[in-house]
């Protein structure tokens, strides 16, 4: 299936995708960045795999399906020529163990069903040892168990189990699957229609907080819905995207791992989630992040495990073909170790947003956010990788200059607006250096635009940021030169690419092309707004929102070479600029 043809659901501390056709191919447990026990998204059904849906030879796509009004509990429905039957799927909030539930409607007629389900651990390397206890299916792999619930008997199948029955219109039957370690005792059982009820009224519940009333209030609302699935609840890290490997360049080898908690997406998921009237996960971000970078400032890391882990070694998997062929398949992810100056910047944002919106002061907080400054000042005149986490050569980008004059920016604002000590002098004055260096050095007068890198001719879409983070305003001349060039020079059938990638520009230090970076044409439509051109910003900003899926969720990079969503799913990275757009047009 095509990356679109998923939808997530998830109970804030894992996630699972479903198909369209019934199928859930991806599921880690019991965390985001645990192995996966089904992961036929980047293999095939013999590397873990659940299907539910109508029988037959073919396993039809859904004739439709939804979110159960603004919540993760969704619905695929399937007419057939005997009747109508539906599957809702939602992983309930976690109790002891993890859950994930699948229940089976008869709405009209009578329809034959079928259900096969192949259970795989570590990433679909590991079949299980799978026996009966009490009628119950029960598959023990190394650390890792689960017990599958069924109202129908489940039949050996060479390595898998399956089922055929049927549903009458009026009945109801549920699926319960629990994961839980292998050398525990058995998990206590759940009641499934109790369970729905009560995540629907979590969902309601949490949605009812949001203070966004404008046009485009079912796109904000999935959006932060999506964020908020996105959330490691036991911590308070927010990981970039439920998956690994999903290719920026179908068949090619950008393939990587965003089920981590990089500084930067959370920083923006944060603020995306403040504005939308969601304090409390600001709250609990901070304290994720105090406990993740306790130490040394030089120690800080630009990604961390959803519970602060700092060891996430890359590897490949090579017994898993990949999505469409693309390899390799990694899992950790090595640019944990680059230098990334701009998520200082990021950082110190976040926590003077979150300050300005009302959460209460943190001593510990600015002590640590005082060591990042000295870091800054030693260190911001370093070259470095980079927010696009280039793997060719260190460059002095200009992004990541301009953000560690953010760093500084509210650092000062921190002792002028909030009361806060500090060397605000000292600050200011390198400030005020950071910005006419930029101003030199990355500016191309010829062409009235700022550049990728100092003494570069090529652009960046990450330049779109400078009026958005207050760098330059919005009517300054070289600020609307920027925009226009990166319109002429970065769009690619209406979507603005990161940068150019091509043989003769090696600053990814990659092969191949990718897709769009959704972020970016994002960026350009709330970039639009602030120079007064709105009428063109709302045509960009409408024209992103039809590349949803049917359920509202979006991949990292929209390819117009092949019209479908790329890179992993759905990416935070892409529906927190959604959100900031939606408010910047009012």
């Amino acid at each position: 299936m095509r990356i679109e043809d998923y939808a997530l659901i998830g109970d804030m501390q894992s996630a699972a995708l479903v198909g369209r056709n019934g199928s859930i191919d991806w599921l880690c447990l019991p965390r985001f960045d645990s192995p996966s026990c089904f992961g036929a998204l980047l293999g095939d059904e013999d590397n873990g795999q659940w299907w539910l849906g109508p029988a037959g030879e073919e396993r039809l796509p859904a004739t439709r399906r939804r979110y159960r009004g603004d919540t993760l509990v969704l619905e695929s429905e399937w007419d057939t020529g005997t009747g109508t039957v539906r599957v809702i799927d939602f992983m309930p909030p976690r109790q002891a163990n993890p859950d994930l539930v699948r229940i089976v409607e008869g709405v009209s007629g009578t329809v034959e069903m079928g259900t096969e389900i192949h259970i795989r651990f570590d990433y679909g390397r590991i079949v299980p040892w799978v026996r009966r206890d009490d009628g119950v299916l029960h598959a023990v792999g190394g650390p890792d168990s689960v017990w599958l619930h069924s109202p129908v008997p489940l039949h050996h199948h060479g390595y898998a189990h399956e089922a055929s029955f049927r549903i009458s219109e009026g009945e109801r039957m549920a699926f319960v699957f629990t994961w839980h370690p292998s050398h525990e005792p058995a998990p206590v059982d759940i009641d499934p229609f109790e369970e729905l009820t009560g995540t629907e009224a979590l969902w309601a519940d949490w949605v009812a907080q949001c203070t966004y009333k404008g046009p485009w209030r079912d796109a904000v609302v999935r959006s932060l819905i999506t964020l908020k699935a996105l959330t490691y609840s036991p911590t308070g890290g927010i990981v970039a995207a439920a998956t690994t490997s999903l290719p920026e360049d179908l068949g090619g080898v950008r393939n990587w791992d965003y089920r981590y908690c990089w500084l930067r997406d959370a920083t923006m998921t944060l603020d995306a989630l403040i504005d939308s009237g969601y304090l409390q996960e600001a709250r609990d971000w901070r304290a994720w992040l105090l406990r993740a970078i306790a130490g040394r400032a030089e120690d800080l890391q630009i990604m961390y495990g959803v519970a602060g882990e700092r060891r996430l070694p890359e590897m490949e998997l090579p017994w898993l073909a990949g999505y469409e062929g693309s390899r390799p398949v990694r899992i950790g992810n090595g640019a944990v170790n680059q230098l990334q100056l701009d998520v200082y910047g990021e950082v110190m944002n976040s926590m003077y947003m979150s300050r300005t919106s009302g959460l209460e002061p943190d001593q510990r907080a600015w002590s640590i956010q005082r060591r990042l400054m000295e870091y800054v000042e030693a260190h911001w005149d370093e070259p470095d990788e980079g927010l696009w986490e280039v793997r060719g050569p260190r460059r002095h980008f200009t992004h990541s200059k301009m953000m560690c004059w953010v760093a500084l920016d509210r650092a000062v604002k921190y002792v002028e607006v909030l009361g806060h000590e500090g060397p605000a002098e000292r600050w200011r004055e390198l400030r005020d250096r950071i910005h006419a260096e930029i101003c030199d050095k990355a500016y191309d007068p010829d062409r009235n635009t700022f550049t990728q890198s100092y003494g570069s001719h090529e652009l960046d879409a990450a330049l779109l940021l400078i009026p958005i983070v207050g760098f330059l305003p919005p009517d300054d001349p070289r600020v609307i030169g920027t925009i226009e060039a990166i319109e002429r020079e970065l769009m690619v059938d209406g979507f603005v690419l990161r940068y150019p990638v091509s043989r003769d520009n090696d600053v990814d230090g990659l092969p191949g092309g990718e897709g769009a970076f959704l972020a970016c044409s994002f960026w350009l439509a709330e970039a639009l707004v602030m120079i007064g051109r709105r009428d063109e910003a709302v045509e960009l900003f409408e024209r992103l929102l039809t590349l949803r899926n049917d359920v509202g969720l979006l991949a990292e990079e929209y390819d117009p070479r092949y019209g479908r969503q790329v890179g992993n799913f759905p990416q935070a990275f892409s529906h927190v600029p959604l959100i900031h757009a939606a408010r910047a047009l009012g």
